[in-house]
């Protein structure tokens, strides 16, 4: 049964992987909003019962049935979708939903849906567009002057620069 987590390790497992992503809480925050719009397997698996998750509709139910395949497969489309940048129709929807809620006077629920916007902004929005394709890359390039080393690395991913890291060395 997929499910979705955040993790600071790459492996080789068939999984598939996005990001890296600069602000830990905006991604973690998006996996809660993804978790409850794409729902995939929140329990531990089979349990006998429905768990809290599937009640709530953010669980498709492998804690006490068989789920079939395709089922997943569609959800892990529109995940992969989502992640990758097409959040318009998801944004369209949430700002439609903050502007009732505000039309109602429910201003904490309105708020939230406005946090929720702009996770979604800060975590899966296209940033700089480096190149025209979506190769990840890692740029490496290094200066040597007046006894020092500076080593800089760029972290490219889907056409958007992720991160940078850079390091200076004495050189004797």
């Amino acid at each position: 049964d997929p499910i979705i987590k955040i993790t600071g390790q790459v492996k080789k497992d068939g999984a598939y992987y996005f990001g890296p992503y600069p602000n830990v809480y905006a991604a973690e925050e998006t996996v809660h909003f993804i978790q409850k719009v794409f729902p995939l397997r929140r329990c531990h698996g089979y349990q006998g019962r429905p768990c809290l998750y599937y009640h709530l509709g953010q669980c498709l139910g492998c804690c006490f049935k068989e789920v079939p395949e395709e089922e997943y497969a569609v959800q892990t489309k529109r995940i992969k979708s989502f992640l990758n940048g097409n959040t318009a129709q998801v944004k369209k929807q949430l700002t439609t939903r903050m502007e009732r809620a505000a039309g109602q006077l429910e201003f904490e629920r309105a708020a939230e849906i406005r946090d929720q916007l702009h996770y979604i902004e800060v975590t899966v929005e296209k940033q700089k567009i480096i190149s025209n394709d979506k190769t990840p890359r890692d740029l490496f390039n290094f200066y040597l002057d007046k006894g020092w080393l500076s080593i800089q690395v760029f972290f490219i991913r889907q056409a958007r620069l992720m991160k940078r890291e850079k390091r200076l060395f004495p050189v004797v």
